[in-house]
Order: C-alpha cells, then structure tokens, then sequence
C-alpha cells in the first residue's frame, strides 16, 4: 500500500521557470488521493527561500517542512558536527549558510558553483582539506539540464577532484544518499516500503531511492532524461513513463 510519494523538482515539475505540462495537476490528484508528499531536490543553485517561491509561483501550496535540499541537511551536519562552512558553492545558495557559528574546525562544502569553480576556487578548497577539513558533497550528480536544453557539467565531476587530490572521500548529503530520502519520508510518517519516488534522474533519484528500500521508483522522460537512462544503472526503474502526469497514473492506477 503506497501512503507518500517524493518528488524531484528539476525535470519533473519544472523545467527552469516552467512548469512542465500536467505536473501541477498531477501533484493536487495525488494529494487529493491522500498521499502525503515531500519534495526532495539536489538543487544547489538556489536557496530553499526561492524554490518554495517558484513552486508557489507556479500554483502549488507548499510549505518550508514540504521541500527536502542538501543544504538543509548541511546545516544540521555542522551544527550536529560543531564545524563552520568553507563555501564552494554557487552565489544564489547562499542565504542558505547565513548565521552559523564560528567554529575552528571546518568543512569544506561543495555544490554546483557553475563559474566559481575557478581554479583558484578549487586549490583554496584542497588546501582547507589538507589542513584537516572535512568535505561534504551536497551531490554528486554527474549532470544537470542547463538552459539550453543541453547537459552540463554538476557539482559530481567537482567533487571527485577534490576526492582524488586530498585521497579524503567526501559525505554526501544530498541523493543518492539513503539518508537523504528516509529523512524525507520520516518526516511524514511513512516507511520506506510505502513509499514512490518520480525523478528524472536514473542514477540519483531512482537508484538511490530503491538502494535506500522505497518500494517503487519511477523515472520520468522529462528534464536531463537521455534515451537509455532507463537502463545505464542499477537498481534499475520500477518504470519508465513519460512524465509527472503518466506517474501518477501509474501510483493510483495500482492503489485500487
């Protein structure tokens, strides 16, 4: 019996500031079939302030505690961690680091910096590592749908370097990390083995959620979906649909 559904948001109910056709709609079916939802998004360019913005702005009635993001759980890691941030990261996820502590101890932090992963940017990151900083990865996923409708470089490919370069293995805080979707799904009650997962993420979000127990995983053809997804990692989808609305079909059609 499936009682939650998480949801990416990048590729699934947007794309940039559109919403992708049918998702909006999608999402009141499936609260109005009674299933509890959480959004769950690796985003690392935008503050959790201006997603629940966006989301709002495209119709949808959501909440702070409703959207899950790796640079919420980065904080907690700190704060549970008594260490202070060294940022690489983009501009606009910056709000997101405002009023910690002052710690001696520090993490690096990494997400999708775009231009600001200069070189410098980077050597200044290895060094605080082989100064005894831990490093955290607020995703490591390897692409991203950019602008032009082409892929683009992620924060994964960023992180990697600086792995291989201070031999330290980073923390991911964000998908796939099991940690990530269980924190999500605890936070409306629901066991992972009545839970659904929709992203447009073969790697990330449908391995993951299925390496982490959910029952389902559907990946969507919408967003950085390459022909082929479907079948380039394991645990592989539960199913391929076209998009938001075609996954929803699918999650009602098998709770009758």
């Amino acid at each position: 019996m499936t009682r939650g559904v998480l949801l990416d948001l990048a590729g699934v109910i947007y794309d940039g500031e559109t919403a992708i056709p049918g998702g909006i709609d999608a999402v009141t079916r499936l609260r109005q079939a009674g299933l509890a939802i959480r959004f769950i998004s690796n985003t690392t360019r935008s503050s959790k302030q201006s997603v629940l913005e966006r989301l709002q702005a495209m119709g949808l009635t959501v909440t702070r505690a409703d959207v899950f993001t790796p640079a919420h759980a980065a904080r907690d890691w700190l704060l549970r961690n008594g260490r202070a941030p060294y940022l690489l990261i983009h501009p606009g996820l910056a709000p997101d680091f405002c009023e910690l502590p002052d710690r001696d101890k520090r993490a690096v932090i990494v997400g999708d910096a775009g231009d600001a992963f200069t070189y410098a940017a980077l050597n200044d990151a290895f060094r605080e590592l082989s100064a005894g900083a831990e490093l955290l990865a607020l995703a490591t996923n390897r692409t991203f749908r950019d602008a032009d409708g082409e892929l683009s470089l992620d924060a994964g490919p960023f992180v990697a370097a600086l792995e291989f370069a201070s031999l330290k293995r980073a923390t991911v805080l964000g998908k796939p990390s099991s940690e990530f979707f269980l924190s999500a799904l605890a936070s409306m009650d629901c066991p992972p083995d009545q839970a659904i997962m929709v992203g447009d993420d073969a790697e990330a979000d449908i391995a993951g959620a299925l390496s982490a127990g959910l029952s389902g995983a559907l990946l969507v053809r919408t967003g950085k979906y390459r022909h082929g997804d479907e079948k380039r990692f394991d645990p592989r989808p539960t199913a391929t649909v076209a998009d938001l609305a075609a996954a929803t079909d699918w999650i009602l059609a098998r709770r009758e």
